[in-house]
């Protein structure tokens, strides 16, 4: 079983791809994991900037 790359509290880079032309680059901070779906790991992150919250799959997530 896969498991969550990131913990709660950890700050991430994002990084949109074409699907996500609306959503904001930068520092997010993980907010809590996610369970798991067929796309693979997911998190509630919470821009710094504007302090939006969503939810982004693991793969478009760096450490910072």
């Amino acid at each position: 079983m896969r498991q969550h790359k990131f913990a709660v509290g950890d700050r991430v880079a994002f990084m949109p791809n074409k699907a996500d032309p609306n959503v904001r680059p930068g520092i997010y901070t993980i907010v809590r994991a996610m369970p798991m779906t067929s796309v693979g790991c997911q998190y509630r992150v919470k821009n710094e900037m504007d302090k939006h919250e969503r939810v982004i799959d693991e793969a478009q997530l760096r450490a910072t």
